[in-house]
């Protein structure tokens, strides 16, 4: 029984850290579990059943098939054990929702003790993870004429596993908790850094904003017993940057109520609020959760006597408060009415988190089992012949006659699943979509493989073209940690079905390309739906989502997914790019002059459709990837003909790469990638189908041009780090010109790399060290400067083209994969590091800045602690901007002036992008 002993001095290590044992998934360790329970004269018989009973996590893990087993004995009378009556067994097997338990409830179900077959039936009419397997098995049992398969089956189609559920409370009473002031990104409820434990949701849950917050959410509810603590975001936005589901698994633990008493750590019904509202792709991972999500409105913008809005010394909107929310205030949330009330008072309309659809979510638990419970519905009663009773709430359907489409629109109606036929739908209409390309990534792919065993998934849905598994975010440092995870990771995922970017046999190098590089490779039709664990899942062909590591797992299962058509907002451009304005530049003038043209983000929860025209998807993407920290949805590039065939010609060649490397596994995923982009070229040469392009009388929520005439100096994200105004601080929002700095601000660090790079970016480092190196005879870095780039194949690019020469020459640390670090680097010299490809200090879980430096970085990320902490002499500040910027500013130890920055990028081609000579509309 050495696993048993082994799993005993964990628990008191565990001890150590104020934890509780870990749940167990090992099968092997179950089975000797079992043994003990088994043998009355155990000294660990007693313990052993409530580590089988409370802490043995449910699904597919091997650990539930054994306890499925044994509960099985039990029932059939091959075991007996005085603690577990047969009513107690079936309990236990209701509360494992699918994967073996299902399998055993069938056995008992379809056997030939009557008396037993009908308890598990009426087990089986509670469950609704059933996959082909088991489905088929009802459907033979149906015709062989067995009534309790016939039972069920109406059952199922009655939908009862959902209709005899509790109903959703029509009041919840809350007290209040603000979590911040400003926006909340989800770094906040689950750091970055922390990333290597979000499977231990326990362990986990430790980082959660911190040690006080966590006392002080403790203490109201030990005050309010009897009601929930709603987190909020005073004054921003809940939830941005990304939909980590392990942010919100944080909250569900810390503030929600346990799903299961027999299995621990997993909490529902978190409840998040933000004087902005959430957070799109965050509230759909709380939906995951059968959360609520609200939008509180509580601060507004002051007018004048005529209307106007006032602003501040900055040019700021002046907030004033509706009503307060200050932490330990007692509301109340009407789900019937949709109010949300405060002293008996209406202090908010709070429509949109109670749809029809939401109010399933949260009466389900969850909006999986809304998923999966429609699927078998409509297999029972097809399975029967009936008609598909209606219980749900029918899918909104929104259609405009005569109004054209935009390319989302577009893009849904022709990827949607069980629509009206012969409907037209616009936006705002729910519609099950199937998905082409899916992404899993490491941080969250380990919390991916627990969902996907917790619905009892075991291989990905055959009508997904691919997807794939990377290991990017744990590129830098292959410490103990990953050692540990990333290879279990790896296994799952490829006998899932995915392409990984580690081979666990070691077939192939170790690939650590920053997921949404390969991503935009794999997506090889521009009419194509991605998923991805990851909020900068923004391909620039195709419409791409970022999700929570749930929906990417519904997403590997069942080839859909579930959402709203979204709005769209239209982006044009005029105008000539100057030749020393880098498309960083232009992105980052985007967000400004959106600001000041509409005053509020309307870009919000909306689809970005930018006409992009001549701009490659590689470039192109630098765009599309920023539209997350703009808040977007997910964005769309309209191209040109050979502008897209260029960019598919580019992934045929990359995912070519792979294939010659060995990635392509059994059914020859990639390769069918490669035959699918030849398909598409020959369709766009032909003309029998165009690139994607919206119609000319297609309704947008909002059009705007961006004018490249008015850019006439590199653009920086600053987080303004001391603004008086705690909410304007790490919003994305404040865009500075370089002259705003100049030429004075120290720049403690500069890194040039994460997904907003591109091949280019690189060349762009290469060109300006041999032009500094001509005017002053050798380049001196009076800052460090970290050099990440995206992917191998780069780096091979620029071997064959001669531009690593020089990048090696001035690097005082090159990457070296037969060597990889095993200790995160925290303290750099000034000189050039290049790191393996791969997230790098974008990510914050393993690089870091030191503390209190001024980072001048490519990345995306401006959060506070993300890339570099606070430290006692001053805040942390990550600064966002082009290439050359980071470049200079790390030469020079500060930021460049305008003249110095010209003369650095004198001759070198940084963008060459136009507008499109005519705008592009669908003729079709």
């Amino acid at each position: 029984m050495q696993l048993y002993q082994d799993y005993l001095a964990e628990i008191e290590e565990r001890k150590s850290a104020g934890l509780h044992p870990k749940p167990i998934d090992s099968g092997e360790l179950t089975a000797e579990i079992i043994a003990q329970i088994k043998d009355p004269s155990n000294g660990h018989r007693k313990e052993s059943l409530d580590f089988l009973i409370f802490n043995t996590l449910p699904g597919t893990t091997s650990a539930a098939g054994e306890k499925a087993r044994f509960l099985e004995e039990i029932i059939l009378g091959k075991s007996v054990v005085e603690e577990i009556s047969t009513p107690f067994a079936f309990e236990l097997l209701s509360h494992m929702k699918g994967g073996a338990s299902i399998n055993t409830l069938l056995n008992l179900a379809l056997g030939e003790n009557a008396e037993i077959s009908l308890q598990a039936a009426e087990v089986l009419k509670t469950q609704v993870f059933l996959y082909d397997a088991d489905t088929s098995r009802l459907e033979k049992a149906y015709n062989a004429g067995n009534p309790v398969a016939k039972d069920i089956l109406e059952s199922y189609a009655a939908a009862e596993f959902f209709t005899k559920l509790p109903e959703v409370p029509e009041e919840v009473r809350v007290v209040t908790y603000i979590a911040a002031e400003g926006d909340i990104s989800t770094d906040l409820l689950s750091p970055g850094n922390q990333a290597h434990s979000r499977s231990d949701r326990e362990l986990h849950g430790k980082c959660m904003i911190n040690e006080e917050a966590q006392a002080e959410i403790k203490a109201l509810q030990r005050l309010h017993p009897d009601k929930s603590v709603m987190l909020i975001a005073e004054k921003g936005t809940m939830g941005v940057g990304s939909s980590r589901m392990s942010g919100v698994n944080n909250v569900a633990l810390w503030t929600g109520k346990q799903a299961s008493p027999y299995v621990p750590f997993v909490n529902l019904f978190p409840i998040v609020a933000g004087t902005n509202g959430i957070s799109p792709i965050f509230l759909t991972t709380v939906s995951v959760t059968g959360g609520i999500g609200l939008d509180l409105k509580n601060w507004v913008k002051k007018t004048d006597a005529e209307g106007k809005i006032v602003t501040n010394d900055n040019g700021d909107p002046v907030l004033e408060q509706v009503y307060s929310v200050e932490t330990g205030t007692i509301l109340t949330i009407n789900t019937k009415e949709k109010k949300l009330y405060g002293n008996g008072k209406v202090l908010a309309d709070v429509s949109s988190a109670f749809t029809p659809q939401k109010l399933e979510f949260i009466k389900a638990g969850g909006s999986y089992a809304i998923v999966f419970g429609k699927k078998l519905q409509t297999f029972a009663a097809e399975t029967l012949g009936i008609e598909t009773p209606a219980v749900f709430a029918p899918a909104k359907e929104i259609s405009h006659e005569g109004q054209g489409l935009t390319a989302v629109e577009k893009i849904f109606n022709r990827n949607a699943v069980g629509t009206t036929p012969g409907l037209t739908l616009h936006a705002g209409s729910d519609v099950r979509v199937k998905v082409n390309i899916v992404g899993s990534q490491d941080t969250t792919g380990l919390m991916t493989s627990q969902e996907l065993e917790a619905m009892a998934a075991t291989v990905i849905s055959p009508t997904v073209d691919a997807a794939y598994q990377s290991g990017c975010h744990t590129a830098s440092v292959w410490d103990k940690k990953a050692q540990a995870n990333i290879p279990k990771l790896m296994s799952f995922m490829q006998g899932f079905g995915l392409i990984t970017a580690r081979d666990p046999k070691d077939g192939y190098h170790a690939m650590t390309d920053v997921i949404h590089k390969v991503l935009n490779d794999l997506t090889v039709d521009d009419w194509d739906i991605t998923i991805g664990g990851d909020s900068h899942t923004r391909m620039s062909k195709g419409i791409a989502f970022g999700a929570d590591s749930g929906t990417v797992a519904l997403a590997l299962a069942t080839g859909e997914a579930t959402m709203p058509i979204p709005e769209s907002v239209k982006v044009t451009f005029k105008g000539i790019l100057k030749p020393h304005v880098d498309f960083r530049d232009v992105v980052h003038a985007t967000q400004a002059q959106m600001l000041k043209k509409f005053g509020d983000n309307v870009f919000q929860g909306r689809v970005i459709e930018v006409h992009i025209g001549t701009l490659p998807a590689d470039q192109a993407f630098t765009f599309t990837d920023w539209t997350a920290e703009m808040k977007a949805k997910a964005s769309i590039c309209i191209s040109q003909d050979e502008t897209l065939i260029e960019s598919l010609e580019t992934a045929k060649s990359r995912i070519q790469i792979m294939i010659d490397k060995g990635m392509d596994n059994a059914t020859h995923v990639l390769q069918g990638l490669i035959d699918k982009a030849n398909n598409r070229i020959l369709e766009i040469r032909s003309g029998s189908k165009p690139p994607l392009a919206p119609d000319a009388n297609a309704k947008y929520r909002a059009e705007m041009v961006v004018d490249l005439d008015i850019i006439d100096e590199p653009m920086i994200a600053d987080p303004d780090v001391n603004n008086e105004d705690v909410s304007k601080r790490y919003t994305h929002d404040v865009i500075r010109g370089l002259s705003y700095y100049e030429g004075s601000k120290t720049v403690d660090l500069g890194f040039v790399g994460s997904c907003m790079v591109h091949k280019g970016d690189l060349k762009i480092v290469s060109k300006m060290l041999r032009n500094l190196e001509q005017t002053y005879g050798k380049v001196e870095f009076n800052a460090p400067l970290v050099v990440a780039a995206p992917t191998y194949n780069i780096i091979d690019e620029l071997k064959a083209e001669g531009d690593w020469d020089i990048l090696q020459k001035y690097s005082g640390f090159e990457f070296n994969d037969n060597d990889p670090k095993g200790v995160a680097r925290t303290e750099y010299q000034n000189m050039m590091y290049l790191e393996r490809p791969g997230c790098n200090l974008c990510m914050g879980n393993q690089e870091k800045a030191e503390k209190g430096d001024t980072v001048m970085a490519t990345s995306t990320r401006l959060f506070q602690g993300r890339v570099v902490e606070d430290s006692d002499r001053k805040k942390g500040e990550s600064l966002l901007s082009s290439t050359p910027v980071v470049v200079l500013s790390a030469i020079l130890g500060r930021t460049p002036s305008l003249e110095e920055y010209k003369s650095a990028v004198t001759g070198i081609d940084l963008t060459t992008f136009a507008p499109p000579v005519k705008e592009l509309v669908s003729v079709f």
